[in-house]
């Protein structure tokens, strides 16, 4: 190579020496948070329906709570081969067509009939485009616009959806009260269609894109070449991660934590409210509480994440949550009353404030497959809600009462607080497979 050519190539690897005030990166960030609030429309429905469509159709509570596990699975089944497939085709491209899909699928539901129809649009199609657009999406975000303020940023991220749910609640909880589902049903599908031009034309898939280095980088990153084989490599990364002991702890606590949240309270709180007399609305904006100390906690997650042991953390959050869950049977009553708003102010603000330190655990042990293993991760957080989802129905059902599951649930949180206690503190070292085929 001549000395010109070896020039040439060195400014068109270089980045920009001009630079703006504020780091790209943050507006790929301020994008993906209003992405993610976008799509929590569909997240906040799931927990009203459940009423209105054992009113119209006679569906058990069990049915309902079968076609919203099948959502809760696929949402978490979805994401490790989601995370793979932004890195073969773009980010961009994969959440245009998952915001798409989630409105086809919400869409849909307003002309159903019978509860496999149910199954196909709410569990299947939503399920699916809602997995693409999880919490990986967040992640591979921030492994690839942040060398920085990565806790933080994850903190802020995770937040987007707990905002999407303030928006959304009471909004949605209003339209099925004074309008029936079916508006609300439409309504989330309008909204996932509203944010796919914001995605297509501002959200860029990396640093090199636009000739920035990562935030917080010394060293400008080539954009890296498209990998090929996503769900091979999905598969490959879980193979060696099951190998060792870290991911089972992760896998562990995140089920737990995804059987209390998803699963538990945010399926089945409103009913149970009800059960006792509150109004759907009512419950409703308790839930969209929740959402607004849930992005306060979430944030402080993520700050303290960058400063603390991530594995005490998780301890504490888990522990905070089981006691939450013990006393919440003797809460519910007809009307709001201080302790009640006491109980979702102290959950909202651990409400998902466990993805941070979850995330770095990956991030330590896991390096550059840390997206993909914590897809995985994530995975068996939406397996623990989805069987919560369905056995809550099921208890609700069988006891006329909520009351078991939520001790249940909170004895699991006391589990997982010792199980994040043993996580070891050493990365450890991902096993080398052969070759796939």
């Amino acid at each position: 190579m001549t000395q010109t050519s070896e020039a040439a190539a060195t400014v068109a690897d270089a980045p920009p020496a001009r630079r703006s005030r504020i780091h790209r990166a943050w507006f790929v960030a301020a994008v993906t948070f209003v992405t993610i609030i976008g799509a929590a429309a569909f997240r906040s429905l799931p927990g009203l329906l459940i009423d209105p469509l054992h009113q119209e159709f006679g569906w058990s509570r069990g049915t309902v709570g079968a076609a919203v596990s099948v959502n809760l699975a696929l949402y978490g089944l979805t994401a490790p081969f989601a995370a793979a497939l932004m890195d073969r085709f773009g980010i961009r491209r994969v959440v245009a067509v998952a915001l798409t899909v989630i409105a086809v699928g919400s869409g849909l539901t307003v002309w159903m009939t019978a509860a496999w129809q149910l199954m196909l649009c709410w569990g299947l199609l939503v399920g699916l485009g809602s997995g693409s657009m999880a919490l990986a999406f967040a992640a591979t975000v921030t492994n690839r616009w942040f060398t920085a303020r990565k806790g933080l940023v994850t903190g802020i991220l995770t937040a987007a959806s707990a905002s999407g749910q303030l928006i959304f609640l009471p909004l949605l909880s209003w339209i099925v009260e004074k309008h029936d589902w079916r508006p609300a049903a439409v309504t989330v599908a309008l909204a996932a269609l509203a944010v796919v031009p914001f995605v297509w034309l501002l959200l860029r898939d990396h640093p090199a894109d636009v000739g920035q280095k990562p935030y917080g980088s010394a060293e400008f990153v080539p954009k890296p070449e498209p990998v090929p084989g996503a769900a091979r490599r999905a598969v490959t990364v879980l193979l060696s991660a099951v190998r060792t002991g870290p991911f089972w702890l992760l896998a562990g606590t995140f089920a737990i934590c995804g059987a209390s949240t998803n699963g538990l309270v945010q399926t089945h709180f409103v009913p149970a409210a009800h059960d006792h007399g509150m109004p759907i609305t009512a419950a409703a904006s308790l839930l969209a509480v929740i959402g607004v100390f849930d992005v306060v906690g979430t944030v402080a997650s993520g700050w303290f994440t960058d400063r603390f042991e991530p594995r005490r953390l998780l301890a504490v959050y888990y522990a905070l949550r089981g006691v939450s869950l013990l006393f919440l049977p003797m809460l519910l009553a007809p009307a709001v009353h201080p302790p009640m708003i006491f109980f979702i102010v102290f959950y909202g603000l651990d409400w998902v404030a466990t993805v941070p330190p979850t995330l770095a655990l990956c991030r330590e042990q896991y390096g550059d497959d840390s997206a993909i293993v914590f897809g995985w991760v994530l995975a068996s957080h939406q397996v623990g809600a989805a069987l919560v989802a369905f056995l809550g129905g099921v208890a609700r059902d069988a006891f006329g009462s909520y009351d078991v599951v939520w001790y249940a649930s909170g004895a699991l949180c006391a589990a997982a607080a010792l199980m994040a206690l043993v996580i070891r503190r050493r990365p450890a070292p991902m096993p080398t497979l052969p070759a796939m085929a």
